[in-house]
């Protein structure tokens, strides 16, 4: 199961996949082959980090 077929109360945190997003860049440049992944990562990110502030609000 990938992180986007999971139930929204299964969904990572932002911080969990902002660490995804910053082990991509462990050696300080994102491989080729990682691109596609990272931008995944981001908008789950940006959505993870909305969905966080509407819980708080």
């Amino acid at each position: 199961m990938t992180m986007h077929e999971q139930s929204p109360a299964a969904q990572p945190s932002a911080a969990a996949i902002n660490a995804e997003i910053r082990a991509l860049w462990f050696d300080g440049s994102l491989p080729a082959e990682r691109r596609g992944e990272y931008a995944r990562l981001v908008v789950a990110w940006a959505e993870a980090v909305q969905a966080e502030q509407e819980l708080a609000a």
